[in-house]
């Protein structure tokens, strides 16, 4: 089965929304322009419940089957990026240093289209609820509308979510029992040293010594602290320090991201960590502020509901499309608060060749849209079939 025909149907109606979406990007919990949109589009399409307001401005909709049943429930996150977008599209953003060069456009377009199906055939048992959800990039959105009791409020008794991907092939679904994306973790770090003229270093205490042997020092975490059949990464992504060539400053920053699947690893990273960072201060006789700040746990697929979404995925795109045993990866994701809550899974989406994820230039590709709202629409109808 392809594309449902009467998604593809209404497929260029789908292409002018997420457009409208690409010209408009807001960032975090800020997206009051994009919930407005998005409500107006599904009260248009005649949902059954809309509730706004739900982490700031995320929206929950609520569509209900032909027959009494379980209730499931789907995601987009609607956030953007601040960057500056270079991808020369007449709809390109009208907001400098913001874009959405992680698609999320996209995501919210595909959950759109399936609610516009939805609603119109109701050909499922049950209920269906929509989360569109903000701050994915920043600030935890998943987290805050779990907290929020989304879940408990609407009976949720399984939850699903797209990504997409470019430069697979279009169509292409890949998802994996079990660990598919890991949990990431944020060092912060400023070194306090004696700061003055470099050409007097023996009076002074140099802190871009100590924060540049502070980096190479957390690099043996991964080579001689961890299990090589486990996986851990430790990247240093900023020093900072100095004002001028003959000027040692007073202090230097640096940041590092941890990705980690496993909770012991993840707890032996910090632990490295907080222990290289004193001891090298100690020797280089400067002072440190360590912040060091959980952020997303690993996102976690319940091994059935990734199997039954792969078979899903089958029916859409075939069976040559679909990888249900990928290689997990070390981004990370916030569905994974939704993961923890209730059993379900995530998948990735191929959109074809392109700028990746995160590119000043990249463009969600529009022929991508009508497929993920089939797939979420047949998810509804097998997951909860009218008898």
């Amino acid at each position: 089965m392809p594309v449902l025909n009467r998604i593809a149907a209404f497929a260029d109606e789908m292409k002018g929304w997420r457009r409208h979406l690409h010209a408009h990007p807001e960032l975090e919990f800020d997206c009051f322009e994009t919930a407005a949109f998005i409500e107006a589009r599904l009260r248009e399409i005649g949902v059954d419940e809309i509730h706004t307001g739900i982490a700031k401005t995320g929206i929950v909709a609520v569509i209900n089957g032909a027959a009494p049943g379980p209730v499931i429930g789907l995601r987009a996150d609607m956030d953007a990026l601040p960057i500056i977008e270079t991808s020369g599209a007449e709809h390109a953003s009208k907001i400098e240093g913001r874009a959405h060069s992680c698609g999320h456009d996209g995501h919210v377009t595909m959950l759109l289209g399936a609610a516009k199906y939805l609603t119109e055939t109701r050909r499922f048992a049950g209920k269906v609820v929509l989360m569109f959800q903000p701050a994915e990039e920043e600030g935890g959105g998943g987290e805050v509308m779990v907290k929020e009791g989304v879940m408990d409020r609407f009976n949720i008794s399984q939850v699903y979510g797209i990504h997409n991907a470019p430069n697979r092939p279009l169509g292409q679904f890949v998802t994996t029992p079990g660990p598919l994306m890991a949990a990431v973790d944020t060092l912060w770090l400023t070194v306090t040293g004696k700061g003055g003229h470099a050409a007097n270093p023996h009076e002074l205490v140099d802190p871009l010594i100590a924060v540049t042997g502070m980096a190479m020092a957390l690099q043996t975490i991964v080579a001689r602290n961890t299990d090589p059949n486990d996986s851990l990464v430790i990247s240093v992504t900023q020093i900072h320090g100095g004002t001028a060539t003959n000027i040692i400053p007073e202090t230097a920053m640096m940041t590092a991201t941890i990705r980690s699947f496993n909770p012991e690893i993840r707890d032996m990273a910090e632990a490295r960590i907080r222990a290289i960072l004193e001891g090298h201060a100690a020797a280089y006789g400067v002072s440190i502020d360590v912040n060091y700040e959980r952020g997303y746990p690993p996102t976690i697929n319940d091994a059935a509901k990734a199997d039954f979404a792969a078979e899903v995925a089958r029916e859409i795109s075939g069976a040559d499309l679909v990888d249900a045993r990928v290689t997990r990866e070390m981004g990370a994701e916030d569905f994974s608060y939704m993961l923890e809550a209730r059993p379900g899974a995530y998948l990735f989406m191929g959109t074809g060749e392109g700028p990746g994820l995160h590119h000043p230039a990249y463009d969600f590709n529009d022929e991508a849209a009508p497929i993920g709202a089939s797939f979420f629409a047949r998810l509804v109808e097998r997951a909860q079939p009218l008898v």
